[in-house]
């Protein structure tokens, strides 16, 4: 068993192309044992993004706090914000958006552990 709190772990810069004022952190993850998801947390600056994306695994965020926007793949912006479950299926083309000119978009995001 583990319990962290966030503000306990470690938070990096998101290094892929197309990545905006992006971080990544890893509350629970291969490398504490599990045994089919690992969490990861974005922050999303104001104004940042993550890149316009896909990849061949599904992944399921909840928004902890802030607003702004998914991209899906036909470049449609779908309004989000805190308390909301977004599903992104296998090889869906996604990106977040910060729109908020002063508060961070932070998400969950659940990902098998094979892809962390």
């Amino acid at each position: 068993m583990k319990v962290i709190a966030l503000q306990q772990v470690e938070k990096r810069k998101v290094d892929m192309p197309g990545a905006v004022k992006a971080w990544k952190q890893m509350p629970l993850s291969t490398k504490d044992g599990v045994p089919m998801y690992s969490f990861r947390v974005f922050t999303v600056e104001p104004g940042g993004y993550t890149p316009y994306h896909h990849h061949p695994y599904e992944h399921m965020n909840y928004i902890i706090s802030g607003e702004g926007v998914l991209v899906n793949k036909v470049k449609k912006e779908i309004p989000i914000k805190q308390g909301d479950f977004i599903l992104v299926l296998p090889d869906e083309m996604h990106q977040y958006k910060n729109t908020s000119e002063n508060t961070s978009l932070v998400l969950i995001c659940g990902v098998p552990k094979e892809y962390e």
